[in-house]
């Protein structure tokens, strides 16, 4: 067998048997495979995705390639969550210590920036000494001291997801319905996740860009989770705009805080809730999504949520400091308020124009091995729907250079639009 005839059957729109795609997946992870064809073999995927059991084979193949987590003697349901991508989303900074102050202990391994969307480790690494890279043991051991755990994917756990993800990134291979749910599902597996809360993104600032791509997302990782014995809900969400105000890493953390005091943006309130009250309901802890959302209400409310994300960072070795105090966070070089053009109400806010302006500012990668800025991003400071009046704040650049801030700043404009007669607002979710 070799890796360049699978590509080229993949390639000629053939269906790979459970064979061939476990062989190509040991063989790059072992990297007898290399980069560039792996490659091929991805954009051969994109072009012409793959059947429901291939991309369960590929699936069990990524979380098969290195250990599988056991969470049994740890906690009683090991529950997780996660986005499909998506521009300004936080949610998981929000979410998991609210949750975790219901008394629902929640491990997550998440990734990095993907595309134009932003990564959840990016974001945690501007609180200066945060640690990421957590090995399986302490990953378990603080699971069941703390009750929280927001690490990298341990290198022992789907390898060849981590691989993949990283060059998928760089090689336009990102929006594949077969890829992003075999990656997703590959670490929830070998995660050792038992209940799953999907948040699938929908619309300009996410990989599905159409309620029907959504949809089938959602139904191929049901399909999955159900074949390998997990419970999973897709809950699908609006991305045509960000999330909430900030898009950049060191300024979502501080919006993420905010949350945690009940403040912030309303929309990202409002979701954060609404995932929080899925992953309750999901492990039993609530009886219904109005009891689940009352008790992360509450836990918001008297403080606990917040100690909660106190607990997580001092845990990893993060400074607690600047989550007690946002303002300790590094400020951008040249920070510039750009005025509205003109009166009207806002039809459009881009989100994948501002996704892209924050990766061009420094706040993604380019290329994998690309360094990020923690400061650098967009504060948005209207939601679609919104009447605007001439010279009032639009949006507000954060950029270390002359350069990237006027490139952001014309793109974003660009990325809004007007209408003289009233906009509904976008929904939050759709289904």
């Amino acid at each position: 067998m070799r890796a360049v005839d699978i590509i080229i059957k993949k390639r000629d729109r053939g269906e790979l048997t459970r064979e061939e795609i476990d062989f190509f997946v040991r063989g790059f992870v072992a990297g007898d495979i290399a980069d560039y064809q792996a490659a091929a073999w991805a954009m051969a995927v994109v072009i012409n995705g793959m059947t429901p059991r291939e991309t369960t084979d590929l699936t069990l193949s990524m979380a098969q390639s290195g250990h599988i987590l056991d969470l049994s003697g740890v906690v009683d349901i090991a529950v997780d969550k996660h986005s499909s991508g998506g521009v300004g989303d936080k949610t998981t900074l929000t979410v998991l210590p609210t949750v975790a102050a219901c008394g629902l202990p929640v491990g997550k391994m998440s990734g990095r920036g993907l595309g134009f969307s932003g990564g959840t480790l990016d974001k945690m690494e501007s609180i200066p000494g945060y640690r990421v890279d957590l090995s399986t043991d302490q990953f378990r051991q603080q699971l069941k001291e703390k009750g929280i755990v927001l690490c990298g994917q341990s290198m022992d756990l789907a390898p060849a997801d981590g691989k993949l993800y990283a060059l998928r990134d760089v090689t336009g291979t990102v929006a594949s319905i077969p890829l992003i749910a075999s990656s997703i599902m590959s670490k929830k597996i070998a995660g050792g996740a038992n209940a799953i809360v999907l948040d699938v993104k929908v619309g300009r600032g996410a990989f599905m860009e159409t309620l029907e791509a959504a949809r089938q997302l959602s139904t191929l990782m049901e399909k999955i989770g159900e074949l390998a014995g997990r419970k999973v809900v897709c809950v699908l969400s609006d991305m045509n705009q960000p999330l909430g105000h900030a898009v950049g890493n060191a300024l979502e953390v501080v919006e993420a805080v905010q949350a945690l005091h009940g403040a912030g943006p309303a929309d990202f309130q409002e979701h954060c809730l609404h995932i929080s009250a899925h992953m309750l309901v999901i492990a039993g802890r609530a009886k219904s999504l109005a009891d689940g959302r009352r008790m992360a209400k509450r836990a918001i409310a008297d403080g606990t949520a917040f100690d909660m994300f106190r607990v997580l960072v001092e845990a990893q070795g993060g400074d607690v400091s600047y989550v007690d105090d946002t303002a300790k966070f590094p400020q951008a070089r040249l920070i510039t308020t750009v005025a509205s053009p003109r009166t009207g109400w806002l039809t459009q806010i881009d989100a994948r124009v501002v996704g892209e302006a924050a990766v061009a500012l420094g706040a993604g990668r380019s290329r994998k091995t690309d360094p990020v800025d923690h400061a650098v991003g967009l504060v948005i400071h209207h939601k679609v729907g919104d009447r605007v009046e001439q010279g009032a704040p639009l949006f507000t650049v954060h950029a270390s250079d002359e350069t990237k801030q006027a490139e952001a700043r014309a793109g974003v404009l660009a990325g809004h639009a007007f209408s003289d007669a009233p906009t509904p607002a976008l929904p939050l979710f759709y289904q």
